[in-house]
């Protein structure tokens, strides 16, 4: 039986760059995106020959904007995907298409390809905030973006939304969630807002411009949003996601549970066979590579047991339902109480994480103050 992957595929073009992002991404280059797309399908062809024994449970388009490309170009890829790699019949096949790049034309194309889940970065629901972010689309361009996306036969949506943006009240962050909410989308991501070096939005709050939320009114924020989606049917199963019944993000998860991915594009980064590494972040040395991954690859780290044990809890501790002490020792070969006995009794005795005869998992509190817990598992 093979083993199982996901592939990440970076798109990094935008219409334009949001005033928040600090991922491998820019406006203005459409005249580079042929190219791009030409190296990446190379890229895409010569890493499935070293990886024959996989089997993709997962395929996920990010960026950027993987939907600023033309409709030929993202079936190129595709086409590449789908002809070179060993595809799941029920593997989640992802792309990230925000409001204002999704007509009819496109939504109905991406179903056409293969695509069957879309997650569209929504952020707010008030046209000021939008704009205050950088923001390229209106919110009701974002309805009919939906809409289109609704009728094209997509029956898996996923919307990102921002909270503790600057100038951001509880009552427009209630009318976010609410109205996203009453679309029905099959998951929601709630994120915090993060001022990131280098972004615009960094250098803005470094002149005294704009001021992050309070911590009162960022955790008012989130704790509301948890406790509303659970009664309207949303399982919150990570820190900062909720999905309904059957729709929890594979992708993600390979994430969360520390399983191996591929990244593949400018920058992307990778997790396998206990090796962690990424690609250029150089465009024109990416495009003039053609795919050959021996001039890609950079920062190659081999992952000690050791290091592989604690990103395994960090991570699968932002999951609600923890990490099990079964899966641990079936990784590991080592009981996670011989390992991190001390780490667990002092988190628990201050009420930052709960045991139980299967796991252990965060509490409310300590989801409040998680990384301070992730830490204590980094030795």
């Amino acid at each position: 039986m093979k083993n199982t992957i996901g592939l990440y595929i970076h798109i990094p073009f935008c219409k334009q760059k949001c005033l928040y992002c600090d991922f491998p991404s820019w406006a203005g280059k459409e005249n580079m995106m042929q190219g791009y797309v030409d190296a990446l399908t190379q890229e895409i062809r010569k890493r499935a020959t070293e990886y024959t024994d996989k089997k993709v449970v997962s395929v996920f388009f990010g960026g950027g904007t993987p939907t600023t490309l033309s409709i030929p170009m993202l079936e190129q890829l595709m086409q590449a995907v789908f002809e070179n790699w060993d595809i799941a019949d029920d593997a989640e096949i992802t792309t990230e298409a925000n409001p204002g790049t999704l007509v009819r034309e496109m939504a109905d194309a991406l179903k056409k390809m293969g695509f069957n889940r879309l997650s569209m970065g929504v952020q707010a629901w008030q046209n000021r905030l939008l704009k205050s972010l950088g923001r390229i689309h209106s919110i009701e361009v974002f309805q009919e973006n939906y809409q289109a996306v609704r009728e094209a036969g997509f029956e898996n949506v996923n919307t990102d939304l921002m909270f503790a943006l600057p100038d951001q009240t509880m009552a427009d962050w209630q009318e976010t969630v609410k109205n996203i909410v009453a679309m029905n989308p099959e998951h929601i991501s709630a994120y915090s807002l993060i001022l990131e070096e280098g972004t615009p939005f960094y250098d803005k709050y470094e002149k005294g411009e704009i001021s992050p939320a309070e911590e009162e009114l960022d955790r008012e924020m989130y704790h509301w949003a948890v406790e509303y989606l659970a009664e309207m049917g949303y399982e919150q199963y990570e820190i900062s996601n909720f999905a309904k019944k059957g729709r929890q993000s594979r992708h993600n998860r390979i994430y969360w549970q520390a399983e191996e991915y591929l990244g593949m594009g400018l920058g992307s980064h990778s997790y396998m066979n206990g090796e962690r590494f990424h690609n250029i972040y150089d465009m024109q040395a990416y495009m003039e590579a053609d795919g050959e991954v021996s001039l890609l690859k950079e920062d190659m780290e081999i992952i000690t047991e050791e290091d592989a044990m604690g990103e395994y809890m960090f991570l699968g501790l932002r999951l609600l339902e923890g990490v099990t002490f079964e899966r641990f020792r079936e990784r590991f070969g080592h009981e996670m109480k011989n390992i991190y006995g001390e780490q667990i009794d002092s988190l628990k005795k201050d009420g930052l994480l709960q045991e139980d005869e299967i796991g252990i998992r965060l509490t409310k509190r300590g989801v409040d103050i998680s990384n301070f817990v992730f830490e204590k598992f980094l030795i």
